[in-house]
C-alpha cells in the first residue's frame, strides 16, 4: 500500500470512530498493523478503538507501541498523554506531556496540558510554572493567558483574574474553548465578588457561544426521547422490586463486596457526601467512572434470556471492574460508587444489585439550577441542558421524576441526605450516612477535604471539596430570584416534595 493508499485507510478508520462503530475501527486499525507495523497512528487509533470497547489491556499495549515508534513525534505524544489521561492513568499521561514537551521545546501544549493537571491535583504553584513557562514561549497565547487567571482565581486573587480575563475577552480570543470558557470564569469571580447581575449577563454570552459550536437542538431531541423512556420507569407498579428479588432471590446470590449507589442530580452535594464517605478507611468511593455502559449494560445484552447465573456473572464482573479502577479497594469493606447522571438508571442498578444500598443526595432545586447554570461543563446528550434554565428545571425534573416513582418502590434500601444539613453539621450527618451503610464514624471523615487534596477527583466541582465546608452556597438562589422566577413554576413541585417550600 502506497502513502495515499495508508493516510485513505487511515482517514476511513478515524471516520468509523467518529461514527461510533468502534468495532469496525478496532478491525481497520488492526489490519493497518499487521501490514505497516511500524506505523505508529495505527496503533494510535488501535488503542482508542480499543479503549472504547473496554480492551484495556490491548489499549495499554497499542500506546506503548506508538510510543517507542515515535518518542520524538511531540503531537502523537500529546495525544497519547490524553488517551492515558483519559483512562485515568495520570503518571504516564505525565510522562508523555514532559516527553512531548522535551520533543518540542517551542510547542506550548505540551507545558499546558500539564498545567491543566497538576492543577486538577491541586498543584497550584506546580501549575503556575508551566503557565509561566508557556507565557515565556509565548506571551499572547490564549491558553496560557486564560489558565492563568483561572489560577489567580482558584488563589482567591480575584481582582488580578478578572483584569486578566477581561484583557483576553478583548483581544477577540480565537481559540473556540478559551473564547467561551474565559466567561465561564469571569461570571464566576462577579458571582464571588456579589455582582450577580453582570454575572449572568456574561453566563449568556458564554453560552450563545456555546450554541454555535453544535447542534444543540439535535442533543435536545435526543435528551427528550430519553426523558419519554424515563417516564416508563415512572409508570411501574410498587412492587416491581419483589417481582424482581422472586426472579433472583437472595439465596441464588453469590457473595460479593458490599456494593452502595450515591446520585441525585448534579450540583447537588454528591462529591461532598462522597469525600465524606471516602475518607472512612473501610469504604472505597469511586467518582464517576465510566463502567455502567460498557460493563454493567453491555453485559446484560449480551444475553437473552438473561438468567439468575448470567446475573451472578455480570455482579461479578462489575464489581471486579470498580476495584480494579480504584486500584486499592481489595482491603476496604464496601464499594461506593457516585454517579449523579446515573440515578434515572436505577432499575437496571436494583434489577443486578436488589441488595444495593442507595443514597441520594437533595439540596434546594433552586440551588440546584443555579449551580448548574454556572458550571463550564463538556457537551453532551445530559450537559447541553445546562445551556439555559429552563433546560436546567427540565432536566432536574426528568432525573428526580425517577428518584420519586423509585423511592415508593419497596424492598430496597435507601435513604436520602441533605446538602444543607450537612452543611449545617457535618459530623451529625456524616455519621448518619455512614451509619446507614453498616460502618461506624470514623474522626477522619470530619476532616474529608485534607483527604480530597490527596487524589485527583473527576468531578467538575473538585477543587470545592479540598476546603472546609463553607455555607456560602447555601440559599445562593436568591440572589437570582428575578432570573429564576419564570420557572419556579416548574421547581415548586419537586420543593415541596423535598421539603424546600
Amino acid at each position: 500500500m502506497d502513502r495515499a493508499g495508508i493516510e485513505r485507510a487511515l482517514r476511513h478508520a478515524h471516520e468509523l470512530m467518529a461514527e461510533e462503530d468502534f468495532a469496525e475501527a478496532l478491525k481497520r486499525f488492526k489490519e493497518l498493523t499487521v501490514s505497516h507495523p511500524d506505523l505508529a497512528p495505527a496503533w494510535m487509533g488501535l488503542a482508542g478503538a480499543a479503549s472504547a470497547l473496554r480492551q484495556g489491556e490491548v489499549a495499554d499495549g497499542a500506546r506503548q507501541k506508538a510510543r517507542e515508534l515515535a518518542p520524538h513525534n511531540a503531537k502523537l505524544l500529546l495525544q497519547l498523554g490524553h488517551q492515558y489521561q483519559a483512562a485515568r492513568q495520570g503518571a504516564t499521561a505525565r510522562a508523555c506531556y514532559e516527553q512531548a514537551a522535551q520533543a518540542d521545546p517551542k510547542d506550548v501544549n505540551p507545558l499546558i496540558s500539564l498545567a491543566v493537571q497538576a492543577e486538577k491535583n491541586h498543584q497550584l504553584s506546580e501549575s503556575r510554572a508551566f503557565v509561566e513557562r508557556s507565557l515565556a514561549l509565548d506571551p499572547r497565547d490564549e491558553q496560557a493567558r486564560y489558565f492563568s487567571a483561572l489560577l489567580d482565581r482558584r488563589e482567591k486573587n480575584f481582582s488580578e483574574a478578572e483584569q486578566k480575563l477581561r484583557d483576553l475577552i478583548a483581544s477577540d480570543p480565537k481559540h473556540p474553548y478559551v473564547c467561551y470558557a474565559c466567561r465561564y470564569e469571569l461570571a464566576q469571580i462577579l458571582d464571588q465578588t456579589d455582582r450577580f447581575d453582570e454575572a449572568m449577563s456574561v453566563l449568556a454570552e458564554a453560552k450563545a457561544l456555546v450554541r454555535k459550536l453544535a447542534d444543540i437542538e439535535e442533543v435536545n431531541q435526543a435528551f427528550d426521547a430519553m426523558t419519554e423512556r424515563n417516564r416508563q420507569i415512572v409508570n411501574q407498579p410498587k412492587d416491581s422490586l419483589r417481582q424482581l428479588a422472586k426472579f433472583f432471590p437472595q439465596k441464588e446470590r453469590k457473595p460479593g463486596p458490599a456494593l452502595a449507589f450515591l446520585g441525585g442530580h448534579p450540583r447537588s452535594g454528591t462529591t461532598l457526601v462522597e469525600q465524606i464517605l471516602d475518607a472512612h478507611p473501610q469504604i472505597a468511593a469511586l467518582d464517576e467512572p465510566h463502567l455502567f455502559q460498557p460493563v454493567l449494560v453491555n453485559e446484560l445484552q449480551k444475553v437473552r434470556p438473561v438468567t439468575p447465573a448470567r446475573l451472578n456473572i455480570v455482579r461479578r464482573l462489575y464489581t471486579d471492574a470498580l476495584q480494579h479502577e480504584h486500584g486499592s479497594a481489595a482491603d476496604k469493606q464496601l464499594l461506593l460508587e457516585k454517579n449523579p447522571s446515573l440515578t434515572a438508571a436505577l432499575p437496571t442498578w436494583l434489577r443486578v444489585f436488589p441488595d444495593l444500598r442507595v443514597i441520594i443526595a437533595l439540596r434546594d432545586p433552586r440551588d440546584v439550577v443555579i449551580s448548574c447554570y454556572f458550571q463550564n461543563l463538556p457537551l453532551n446528550v445530559a450537559n447541553a441542558n445546562f445551556i439555559s434554565l429552563e433546560r436546567i428545571a427540565k432536566h432536574y425534573a426528568s432525573l428526580m421524576d425517577v428518584w420519586k416513582a423509585v423511592r415508593e418502590w419497596e424492598g430496597f434500601d435507601w435513604m436520602e441526605t441533605r446538602y444543607e444539613d450537612t452543611v449545617a453539621d457535618l459530623e451529625k450527618e456524616g455519621r448518619r450516612v455512614t451509619e446507614f451503610l453498616g460502618l461506624p464514624w470514623h474522626d477522619e471523615q470530619k476532616h474529608f477535604y485534607e483527604h480530597s487534596r490527596k487524589k485527583r477527583l473527576n468531578s467538575p466541582t473538585y477543587h470545592d471539596v479540598t476546603r472546609p465546608i463553607s455555607s456560602r452556597p447555601v440559599g445562593r438562589w436568591h440572589a437570582y430570584e428575578k432570573h429564576l422566577e419564570p420557572i419556579f413554576p416548574l421547581l415548586e413541585p419537586y420543593c415541596r416534595t423535598f421539603g424546600y417550600s
